[in-house]
């Protein structure tokens, strides 16, 4: 339940602890999801006109409201400020930053990092007229966003079980097909893997991937009633499927399986598929010394520990997304992401996150991604899903 006087004083601390002045909260027509979870806001409120919420490091919060929503932050601590006119708004903005020379703000420079890149470039100016210097606030939203409490761990840990349970089942079935049938297809195992999602009482923001031979060479690929490849006999077959439970507050687990249907695995799969996972356990190698020498490392680094193993083999430009992303309760969350491709994420790690790892190589004849999540304790990493060492094979 929100509790506003501890997340004051939480941000508070943080803030001491960064040496940043505030932080400011704008918001407009729902306009920043991460402010709407972090001050306690519903998103089905009513909020038509701009509104501001300063937390300074110390002192009082300050609110800055329309006069027909004057009651909007009202469940929030802190003086307000009206207004009507929007002379009134930059007169009244300006005093309440009043003190204050730098606020962290959902803003990424040059939109370097899209998650937390929540307040328009018209906002910031506003802000930057007034003399105050805006920075992101992209380090303190992880310590809101994406640390996890024990239960939600739990309730990953367990979700990881149910998901790798139903990939071994969704092979199995589809080997079944093949030797009942002679053939089953992308859309009927997926399907299958929705039911199983139901009966385990598991929920999903879109459907899984299941991609055969060259639809696996698409990172992102899946299967839909205008595109659907049959599965056989010798065929390779890539399932990426992601789930939470329906409890208010469950977190994703994530994770990528590789299989084959038919007596011997062919060499030029068994041969990318190690290349993928030496990049994936060379991430986790060096998240583990970064770890014992004391150190939180970028994630951009991370991305670079896991690129370098697939880049050495020849394979660099065949890699075409990021090493991993952050997971929450939306399985791309916004917290830090193992990313030098797509951006050039200088997010720190902080203990409590979970983020995967999933390095891939896409050839035009087939694909492979190796995904494993892994949750960032206090004593070190921990690998919560099981790790694929070798590709499955199905006769």
């Amino acid at each position: 339940m929100f509790n506003p006087e501890s997340t004051i004083a939480r941000i508070q601390t943080l803030l001491s602890e960064s040496g940043v002045a505030g932080w400011l909260f704008y918001g407009f027509r729902d306009n920043d999801p991460i402010a709407l979870r972090i001050l306690g806001l519903s998103s089905s409120h009513l909020a038509t006109r701009r509104w501001f919420y300063l937390v300074p490091a110390t002192g009082e919060p300050r609110k800055l409201v329309h006069r027909i929503e004057s009651a909007q932050l009202d469940h929030l601590p802190g003086s307000k400020r009206i207004y009507l006119r929007w002379q009134e708004l930059q007169s009244q903005l300006k005093e309440l930053l009043s003190g204050c020379q730098q606020v962290a703000m959902q803003y990424s420079p040059g939109n370097a990092i899209p998650y937390i890149s929540r307040v328009d470039a018209g906002t910031v100016e506003l802000v930057r007229s007034i003399g105050a210097e805006v920075v992101p606030s992209g380090e303190l939203i992880q310590f809101f966003e994406c640390v996890w409490d024990d239960g939600q761990l739990r309730q990953h840990r367990e979700t990881a079980r149910h998901l790798t349970r139903i990939a071994e089942l969704a092979y199995r079935h589809a080997a079944n097909l093949l030797r009942s049938k002679g053939a089953t297809s992308e859309m009927e195992i997926q399907r299958f893997i929705l039911e199983q999602f139901q009966q385990s009482g598991l929920v999903t923001d879109s459907s899984p991937i299941v991609a055969v031979n060259a639809n696996s060479g698409d990172p992102h690929y899946q299967p839909s009633e205008d595109r659907n490849a049959p599965i056989r006999r010798n065929d390779f077959l890539l399932l990426d499927i992601w789930a939470k439970t329906a409890d208010e507050n469950s977190v994703y687990a994530d994770i990528t399986w590789n299989g084959f249907f038919g007596d011997q695995l062919p060499s030029r799969i068994a041969e990318i598929f190690e290349i993928v996972r030496r990049s994936r356990d060379n991430a986790v190698d060096f998240l583990n010394r970064r770890f014992a020498a004391g150190d939180y490392p970028q994630g951009w680094e991370v991305d670079d520990a896991a690129r370098e193993v697939i880049e050495s083999a020849g394979y660099g430009d065949y890699f075409v997304h990021r090493t991993g992303h952050n997971i929450g309760q939306e399985d791309h969350g916004n917290g830090v992401n193992f990313d030098n491709l797509e951006t050039h994420d200088i997010r720190r790690i902080v203990p409590g996150i979970t983020c995967s790892i999933e390095p891939g190589i896409y050839l035009p004849e087939f694909g492979v991604r190796s995904e494993i999540n892994v949750h960032f304790a206090p004593s070190g990493p921990e690998i919560t899903t099981p790790s694929q060492d070798s590709v499955l094979v199905l006769t």
